[in-house]
């Protein structure tokens, strides 16, 4: 059986990695000097406790090839294996599991998902279904290349703070952000982040967030949405119940999110993927 290798990055939900029996490489976040694997020493819900009392903007650094390699070596007794990791735009993980695929000498493919959170794991998830239905590797990563060109992730900052913290943003600016009450939209685009529209207040900030959404496609009765956040399970809720209600989904999937989206994304923070 094709065996399944993603990294942390990818906030799938437990249930779901377990179901599927997917293997997690787990990214290293490094808080005020102290260093935790992504979802083995520490939550999604610790972290983010951390992360707010932090003194600096917590980093994130890729696993090692060796580690990749040591995964590898261990899975390839069961099967072929397909690895899906983060965006290449977004963190060096998936040229360290090339590394550590090269390493190995095993039969491995890894793909780039050129998206981050449940962008990443919506692959994941879709590579899990087509192995059931009996596809071959070869078919699998086909599907996912052509699934890859119509990715919608959406990236809702209720905070500029984190922004300020990397240094994207003068302390400045994002006082009069705050002052103002302006949210930030931005989205996906070639495995990178850009900003796509900044609106002041809540309300019309979830508002556009939808009508962007509409946009985007025209027929959603096949598709599976889904949305990470940082502490907002109320917001969170709120665009579930609305995206149900105006575009009828497949299916939406709420999880939290994981440390190395959320470093970006702050408090509150959201992220919608669908394809």
């Amino acid at each position: 059986m094709i065996q399944i290798v993603t990294d942390s990055s990818s906030d799938m939900p437990k249930e779901l990695i377990d179901r599927y029996d997917i293997s997690v490489v787990p990214l290293t976040i490094n808080i005020d000097g102290m260093e935790y694997l992504e979802g083995q020493d520490i939550t999604p819900e610790e972290f983010y406790k951390k992360m707010k009392n932090a003194k600096s903007l917590p980093k994130t650094s890729m696993p090692s090839p060796g580690v990749f390699a040591e995964v590898f070596n261990k899975l390839s007794e069961k099967g072929s294996i397909l690895c899906l990791t983060i965006s290449s735009g977004l963190s060096g993980t998936y040229q360290s599991a090339c590394l550590g695929r090269d390493d190995s000498g095993k039969d491995v493919r890894v793909i780039d998902t050129l998206a981050g959170s449940l962008g990443h794991g919506l692959q994941i998830l879709e590579a899990c279904m087509l192995r059931e239905q009996g596809k071959s590797i070869d078919e699998i990563v086909d599907h996912l290349e052509e699934m890859k060109k119509h990715s919608n992730i959406l990236i809702l900052l209720d905070t500029l703070e984190n922004i300020v913290k990397g240094g994207r943003l003068s302390k400045f600016q994002g006082s009069i952000a705050k002052v103002l009450d302006i949210k930030v939209i931005l989205h996906g685009v070639n495995g990178k982040v850009e900003i796509l529209e900044k609106i002041r207040g809540k309300r019309k900030f979830l508002n556009r967030t939808l009508g962007l959404i509409g946009d985007l496609k025209d027929d959603f009765s096949n598709t599976v949405f889904g949305i990470t956040h940082i502490n907002n399970q109320k917001d969170a809720e709120f665009l579930k119940s609305e995206i149900i209600k105006r575009f009828n989904p497949k299916d939406v999937i709420i999880n939290y999110m994981g440390a190395t989206m959320g470093t970006y994304a702050g408090d509150k923070g959201m992220i919608i993927s669908f394809y």
